[in-house]
């Protein structure tokens, strides 16, 4: 066994007690190893031990990475900042897009999956905390953003993401991951035509425990599987 499926084990370990605790089957969450700065070695030594799920926050990253590793067998998902002018890279390639949050983004995606004749899958970017340094739609605005992208037809809302602030206490993000999920709740109680959220991706390294028992579906772990990144 290596570092990185030891780290694996470890955090499923971790999912499941958390899963318990909020009386939750295992299987409703999904891990995303987020393999951002990464090398193709690492996420390969993660995908030959079975986790085939992962999460990257730089379009030209996936684009190294799939033409490495192809798309067959796994699961990739974009979960940084996008630009519109790199939308087209993503479509067909990616499971989901986790960051949008604006009309412009949206209005490409939806022209780019026209192109391509399929559905893109999308969560709205949410800026709980009201971070300055921070992508995301304020809290307020989420509910007409949503009713006016939920109108394009080639690009499916399935929920919310939001990047909970850097903490060294995971339970003081809880109130960021209870309101996530209850404007999640408010969103899906107004019936907006083609809108049915199920998806919830919060929770990283240091507080995805806590996001599991507010009710993540998808949580993004990093550095608690392939350790800190080196930034060149």
């Amino acid at each position: 066994m290596s570092r990185i499926t030891d780290n694996i084990d470890h955090v499923e370990k971790k999912i499941a007690e958390a899963c318990e605790r909020a009386g939750r089957p295992r299987e409703s969450v999904q891990l995303i190893a987020v393999s951002k700065t990464k090398p193709v070695p690492d996420l390969m030594e993660a995908l030959n031990y079975g986790h085939n799920v992962f999460g990257e926050n730089k379009v030209q990253e996936i684009r190294d990475k799939v033409e490495a590793m192809g798309t067959e067998g796994i699961h990739w998902h974009m979960i940084g900042h996008l630009q519109a002018n790199k939308v087209k890279y993503l479509i067909g390639v990616v499971d989901l897009i986790h960051s949008v949050d604006n009309d412009k983004l949206a209005a490409e995606i939806e022209k780019q999956a026209a192109k391509h004749d399929v559905v893109m899958d999308v969560l709205c970017e949410v800026n709980m905390a009201g971070e300055e340094t921070k992508f995301g739609l304020k809290p307020e605005e989420t509910m007409d953003f949503v009713k006016r992208i939920s109108e394009l037809p080639h690009l499916k809302v399935r929920g919310l993401m939001t990047i909970a602030p850097y903490t060294e206490d995971p339970e003081s993000n809880r109130v960021y991951f209870k309101g996530l999920r209850e404007l999640k709740d408010r969103i899906n109680a107004e019936h907006i035509p083609g809108v049915d959220m199920d998806t919830l991706s919060m929770g990283m390294t240091g507080d995805y425990e806590v996001a599991i028992e507010e009710g993540a579906t998808l949580v993004r772990v990093g550095t608690g599987i392939f350790g800190e990144r080196h930034y060149a």
